[in-house]
């Protein structure tokens, strides 16, 4: 799917539609020593070391939900809008 690079949306800080500049958002490094992270590593090393979670063998789902970041060209607020489903995103 093509997507242009700049559309006009609702800016929810400025209380008005303004141009918005259009990329697409990747999730940052995950850290080791975050809560979650660190639970999960006690799990995995306490009792007999079955799986924590149930192993997925077949994938149901061949695309994922791309998330767009949406960036005010007027005040440089960021806010993030759901996609739909689709194997590729072409920002143009």
């Amino acid at each position: 799917m093509k997507t242009p690079k700049e559309i006009t949306t609702y800016c929810p800080k400025c209380n008005n539609h303004q141009p918005h500049t259009v990329s697409l958002y990747k999730a940052g490094k995950r850290r080791a020593l975050a809560k979650g992270e660190r639970h999960h590593e006690l799990r995995e090393k306490k009792g007999y070391g079955g799986q924590k979670f149930s192993r997925q063998r077949k994938f149901a789902k061949t695309t994922k939900k791309q998330t767009l970041k949406l960036k005010c060209k007027t005040c440089g607020y960021t806010r993030h809008k759901k996609g739909i489903r689709l194997k590729k995103l072409v920002i143009e």
